[in-house]
């Protein structure tokens, strides 16, 4: 009797320390915020709304759910190992679709990956995962753009999503092609509105008009979004208990 309570014991003890070291070693992730995850603090604030604009109009237009994160230190993990697992515990993208894209920098580690969901690895090959981040993403990375390259692979991967939805995107016009700063789309609009304000100042019939212009001015700036989102993670509302398997690629720069 007593060796049979003491083999009991014994695997009870056992069975214990392997659930206590099994739960140390286990990934601590971050909670999401949004779709742009920044806890690197790499992507400069002229990048993370247009990003997050792409990312919010492309879950209500196609479904699938864009997601970057940026992590200063994995702490010696394998990236391409780390950014699946984060994949999964975040749930990114549909439960029953599985359709969801995870753009992954570790910063210390100098490594990028695009991590492909079950229900978007027909459409995002590991092919173009990889031709993606050697065309348009990696030189940035390689010069400290970090916030021009992730705005390509963002862009890239939502322009694919949409056109095989058969859906155009509004956000944000193109991807960033070339190693140079986005365009300032809102310079010529701020330099037409001054010329506009200067005549208009000049006149009494244009001094009455410029508080509606303003007012239209404004509320136009307002429209075309692509709206709030309810869920998981600021709002964004892109996790859903999907999946991946390990699809897409990834570099280091």
């Amino acid at each position: 009797m007593k060796l049979k309570r003491f083999f009991w014991v014994f695997l009870i003890v056992i069975s214990l320390s392997a659930f206590a070291l099994d739960s140390q070693g286990a990934d601590k992730f971050p909670k999401p915020v949004g779709a742009i995850n920044d806890f690197a603090g790499v992507i400069p604030a002229k990048y993370k709304q247009p990003m997050e604009s792409v990312a919010r109009e492309v879950l209500q237009k196609t479904g699938a759910a864009v997601v970057v994160v940026t992590l200063k230190d994995i702490e010696g993990n394998d990236p391409a190992g780390y950014a699946n697992r984060l994949y999964e515990a975040w749930g990114i993208g549909g439960k029953e679709s599985d359709k969801g894209v995870l753009i992954f920098l570790a910063l210390k580690e100098r490594r990028v990956r695009i991590e492909v969901g079950y229900g978007l690895e027909g459409v995002l090959t590991d092919g173009m995962s990889g031709e993606i981040l050697d065309k348009y993403v990696v030189p940035l990375l390689g010069k400290g753009d970090y916030g021009g390259g992730l705005f390509n692979a963002l862009m890239a991967v939502s322009s694919i999503a949409a056109k095989d939805a058969g859906v155009s995107l509004t956000a944000v016009p193109g991807t960033q092609r070339k190693q140079k700063e986005p365009p300032k789309m809102n310079l010529f609009s701020l330099i037409l509105f001054f010329i506009i304000l200067s005549l208009l100042l000049g006149t009494r019939a244009g001094r009455r008009m410029l508080p509606f212009l303003i007012l239209m001015l404004l509320m136009g700036g307002r429209g075309g979004g692509a709206g709030s989102f309810g869920g998981f993670g600021g709002g964004f509302g892109g996790f859903g208990g999907g999946m991946s398997g390990g699809g897409g690629a990834g570099r280091g720069f």
